[in-house]
Parts: C-alpha cells; sequence; structure tokens
C-alpha cells in the first residue's frame, strides 16, 4: 500500500495546530470560538494552492464532533452531495467539504443550498479563485465567513518543519537526520509561504539523503536547492493572484518604487509571463507618465519589441532599463481623466448639435445649410511662439462653457500647461 506524503500525514488534526493564518482561525477570532464549541458556521476560504485551505478542513473537523465528508467539485456530482444529504439526514448535521467548490455546476449548487439553509449541511467550500467573483451569489449568501488565506511566514513554515522532524508517528523523526545550517529557513523562504510544498522538500530531502556510516542523514544546503527550484511562484495566468501581481507592478511604477516595482517584475518574468509585462509596461507609459514625458511611450515600446526579439535571459536587460525608467519619470495622467469626463457628460446625454461653423463643406449643397459658415481658419491667425490659433466656439452650445482638462504641471506637460492657461485666458478676454 502506498504511503500517504508527508503534507499529507501531517495535516492538523485540532484547529490549535494550525500553522499560521492567524487572522483567519487564531485564538482571539470569532470563528476559533464558534469551533471551540462545536458550532462551526459554513464558511468559504479563499486563498492561493498549499497555504493550508484544506488543513483548516481537516483541523475543523478534528475538533468539532460532527461527521464529516470531503469531496472534490471537479469529480463530483449531484449523486454525491445527496448521499451527504441522506447521511445528515440519518445522524445529524454533516460537516462538509468541497475542494474547488468554483466549479461546481448551477444545477449542483441548487441541490445543496438548501440543506445548507436549513441546517442540515454545514459547508466549507474552498476556492483558490476569488470567491466574489467565481463563486455563485448563492451559495456566498449562505456562508457567515468568507476568509482569504495569506502566505504563511517563514518562521511558522520553520516550525511546522521541526514538529515533522520530530514527530515519529506521522513525520519524518524515525529517520537519523543532522540539519546543514539555515537549511529549515532555506526551505522556508524557498516555498514563499506554501507549507505543503516546504513538507514536501524536507520529505523528499531526508528520503535521497544517504546514510553516512552512523546512520545519519545530512541535510545540505545544496540538496534543499536541488528539490526546491521555482516552488513558491505558482503563476497562474488566469487566476486572481495574477491580477494582483499585476495590479502591484503598476501601482509600484506610479508610486515611484524602484525595487518595489523590480520585485514585482522579478515574480513576473520568473513566472514566464512575457505577454502580460509587455503589455503592462505599455499601458504604464500612456496611462502614469503620459504628457509628463512623451519619450517614455516611445522609449517602453522600443523596450518592449526588444523583449520580443531578444528573449529570455537578455530580455531581461531592456525591461529592467524601462521600468527604472517609468518609476523616476514624472507623472501625469491628465489626458485620459479629461476624456473620462467628456465621456460622462456623452453618456449622460450632454451632447447638444455640433456647431454650424464646424460642420462638413465637402458636398455641394452643404453652403445651403449652413454649414461652414463663418469659420475661422486658425492658420491665418498667427500666435507668437505657438502658431496659428484665434478665438472661436468648438463645443455644442449646451457645454461651451465646460472644462474638461486639468493640466498637471510636472515635466514636459508643464509646457502643454502654460499654453493650455494662456488660451483659455484669451478666451476669457474675448
Amino acid at each position: 500500500m502506498k504511503k500517504e506524503p508527508l503534507a499529507f500525514r501531517m495535516r492538523p488534526r485540532h484547529i490549535d495546530e494550525v500553522v499560521g493564518q492567524t487572522h483567519v482561525i487564531g485564538e482571539k477570532t470569532s470563528l476559533y470560538q464558534m469551533i471551540q464549541i462545536g458550532e462551526p458556521p459554513s464558511l468559504l476560504l479563499y486563498g492561493e494552492p498549499g497555504i493550508g485551505k484544506t488543513s483548516i478542513a481537516y483541523a475543523i473537523a478534528g475538533t468539532v464532533s460532527m461527521p464529516f465528508v470531503a469531496i472534490n467539485a471537479t469529480t463530483s456530482g449531484k449523486k454525491d452531495i445527496l448521499q451527504v444529504v441522506e447521511r445528515a439526514k440519518e445522524e445529524g448535521t454533516v460537516l462538509l467539504f468541497i475542494d474547488e467548490i468554483h466549479r461546481f455546476r448551477k444545477d449542483q449548487q441548487d441541490v445543496l443550498l438548501p440543506h445548507v439553509e436549513n441546517g442540515l449541511i454545514v459547508l466549507i467550500g474552498a476556492t483558490t479563485e476569488n470567491p466574489f467573483f467565481e463563486v455563485n451569489p448563492a451559495i456566498r449568501s449562505r456562508c457567515g465567513e468568507i476568509k482569504e488565506l495569506k502566505r504563511v511566514m517563514p518562521e511558522d513554515i520553520v516550525s511546522a518543519l521541526t514538529r515533522a522532524l520530530h514527530d515519529r508517528e506521522r513525520g519524518v523523526g524515525n529517520f537519523r537526520v543532522e540539519l546543514e545550517k539555515d537549511v529549515l529557513n532555506q526551505i522556508a523562504y524557498a516555498t514563499n509561504g506554501e507549507v505543503r510544498s516546504a513538507l514536501n522538500i524536507l520529505e523528499m530531502s531526508v528520503l535521497s539523503a544517504k546514510e553516512n556510516e552512523e546512520g545519519v542523514k545530512k541535510i545540505t544546503s545544496e540538496l534543499i536547492s536541488e528539490f526546491s527550484g521555482k516552488r513558491g511562484m505558482n503563476h497562474d495566468k488566469d487566476g486572481d493572484h495574477h491580477y494582483n501581481l499585476l495590479s502591484a507592478f503598476q501601482k509600484s511604477i506610479r508610486g515611484s518604487d524602484v525595487n518595489a516595482a523590480l520585485h514585482y517584475l522579478g515574480r513576473l518574468i520568473i513566472g514566464g509571463d512575457e505577454k502580460s509585462i509587455i503589455r503592462r509596461l505599455q499601458v504604464i507609459a500612456h496611462e502614469d507618465i503620459g504628457l509628463a514625458n512623451p519619450e517614455a511611450v516611445v522609449y517602453t515600446k522600443t523596450a518592449c519589441d526588444s523583449v520580443r526579439e531578444l528573449g529570455f535571459p537578455e530580455a531581461r536587460i531592456p525591461l529592467a532599463n524601462a521600468v527604472v525608467m517609468l518609476c523616476l519619470s514624472p507623472k501625469s495622467n491628465s489626458p485620459y481623466k479629461a476624456l473620462d469626463r467628456a465621456m460622462a457628460d456623452i453618456q449622460n446625454g450632454y451632447i447638444g448639435e455640433i456647431p454650424h461653423h464646424l460642420r462638413d463643406t465637402h458636398y455641394a449643397s452643404a453652403s445651403k445649410l449652413g454649414n461652414g459658415e463663418g469659420y475661422k481658419y486658425p492658420h491665418d491667425y498667427f500666435q507668437e511662439h505657438f502658431g496659428g490659433w484665434t478665438q472661436q466656439q468648438y463645443l455644442p452650445d449646451v457645454l461651451k462653457h465646460r472644462e474638461y482638462y486639468e493640466p498637471v504641471e510636472a515635466g514636459r506637460e508643464k509646457a502643454y500647461a502654460d499654453v493650455y492657461k494662456r488660451l483659455s485666458q484669451q478666451k476669457k478676454d474675448v
């Protein structure tokens, strides 16, 4: 019979054995108190793979006196749910854990919902996707708690590894193991908050290490490096974490934090997400830098073209250059904000008629409609240091006093702002 992996064997049997996640299930939380008195609420657990959703479900099951059933939404259907319902009718309220709950179809959810509502089933749903986007509102409304799990801190992972090293029943305590200095910290940081991955690395290292003459297995830093690789870098390009990472990347550049921006760029590169990096950098150049440094748009486009042509690892060089330049460039979002205000007026019905002197004159009968009558050709009215300009109305009457553009006096846009203010004053003086 195949032996279960160490991460499976070391799952917490009680909520007091849960590693990390004190914001969700720590002793001071209401959830902890409800579980301790045997009254767990239905809840949704949301977070990245390997950070403890399933472990918490099993820990709750081990703490309360309640029949427990675990299923996976990818392989289970209505028949499985109905079997749980029948068991609950015979034995009393059942604690039902559903992994990947967002994958349930509507008809499967419909079978489940009334029994959660009347208390026959206490539901614990787990999902790697944002439940506010991916889980049916009917299920969300019947769950008293929606909890987002966080990556476990390194010191907590070290605690879990130490427990597994000494546990002779479920862990690897039956082996004589000698650890090179800081090996446990190396595992904790290499797995980036994933307890499951950390335990897997520990187990593989112990099993693969050769015994010396005294029967001791020495776990070295080199051995850990062999198994750790790129662990901890879960990068589902369609997942919620992907968009959080891109958001943090852009906001770090917008906030001119070079070090944070390079950190998130590194995570995106290691995750193999070249397409998203290129797209997001070009958005940033237009959205966050804009007229304050128009050359940034050209430089960023050139850097992105180089990335496509070079490929990695060399592609990281133009990316680093572009990110640092964008971070330290002056910032402006005034043009697109002005457009958003104009579009809001249009969507709210503030449109009006195009002034006749601006209308098309390129057909024979246009003059009969008054099209183009009174139009002043700006190039005929020279303005020193600017070129052609003369005062005339361009907006429809209903909007003729509206001002959408609010310039930012930063970088190159300061010069545009000065022109805008001068022209605006001349309009008022007419």
